[in-house]
């Protein structure tokens, strides 16, 4: 049996900011607009990007589709394959150590 050993995410979290936030402006808003869509950064915190899906992306049946395979595959693919997103719901901003604590 061979050992796991845990990837460093080789970034801190203000070096992930820029890149996260082109990404999430010039692909992932786009491809959400077309539908009604949008999706917010609202921070990063320990390697996890903590966004928030809007417009017809609130309760859409598909919205966890979108977070896996365009979030989710955007991001990992384009810059680490160790960064989680973690989707906050509305009310939540303020609460990101909670909604932490539930992942």
């Amino acid at each position: 049996m061979a050992l796991r050993i845990d990837t460093v995410i080789p970034f801190s979290d203000d070096e992930l900011k820029q890149p996260i936030t082109r990404i999430i402006n010039n692909k992932i808003s786009p491809m959400l607009a077309k539908d009604g869509g949008a999706i917010k950064l609202l921070d990063i915190i320990d390697s996890k990007v903590y966004i928030q899906l809007q417009g017809a992306c609130i309760g859409c049946a598909s919205s966890s589709t979108t977070l896996e395979f365009i979030v989710k595959k955007e991001i990992t693919t384009l810059i680490h394959p160790d960064i989680k997103i973690v989707n906050v719901p509305i009310g939540m901003e303020n609460k990101l150590e909670q909604i932490d604590e539930q992942i």
